[in-house]
């Protein structure tokens, strides 16, 4: 083949491509890209700030409860002491009993066994009688204040239990008391709200 003929047959090959090339359609133009709705960022920061603001307050009102039933439960089971050789309900022990009021009537599913106990001096029997009159006297005191008789249990141990050991009046006062044990509804505790 000669140059010429080469040429001539390129010039054609090049003519057939071309020609071809334009019966080919056009590529379809791209389509519109559709606009979704706008974001509005400080929409999206408001509101993911008012869902943190809601979460930090109920966790704030959660941790409020709970610290609320622990110091009701702390309250209910307060002990109270008596003076040697009394029965008798001091200032002191009035106060811990008016406490233990507002929480029994805001939970009325609430039973407690009030414990009497006693120090060591005296006899089994004097002690279980004193220690008698003393949890007596802590129920009656409940009920004067409006807490039905039937949610109280007394029980006496005289000197049986003793939480300090010794003979001396440190160890003599803190045996001197009445204990106070939830036995039923402790579990769902209510406190008031504040």
């Amino acid at each position: 083949m000669s140059r010429r003929s080469r040429i001539g047959s390129l010039l054609i090959l090049a003519g057939a491509v071309a020609a071809a090339c334009a019966k080919t359609p056009p590529a379809p133009a791209p389509s519109p890209v559709r606009a979704g709705p706008t974001v509005d960022s400080s929409r999206i920061r408001d509101s993911l700030a008012n869902a943190k603001r809601m979460a930090d307050s109920l966790a704030a009102e959660r941790d409020r409860l709970a610290s609320g039933v622990a110091a009701a439960r702390s309250a209910l089971v307060a002990k109270i002491f008596f003076d040697y050789d009394k029965s008798d309900i001091t200032d002191q022990g009035k106060a811990i009993l008016d406490a233990k009021v507002p929480i029994l009537n805001i939970n009325p599913g609430i039973r407690i066994r009030v414990e009497g106990n006693t120090d060591r001096r005296g006899s089994d029997e004097y002690n279980l009688a004193l220690g008698q009159r003393r949890a007596a006297s802590a129920k009656r005191y409940l009920t004067e204040h409006g807490i039905d008789a039937s949610r109280l249990d007394i029980i006496s141990y005289g000197a049986e239990r003793p939480v300090a050991e010794g003979d001396a009046e440190d160890a003599y006062s803190q045996n001197r008391r009445d204990e106070f044990v939830i036995v039923a509804g402790g579990d769902n505790l209510k406190v008031a709200a504040q």
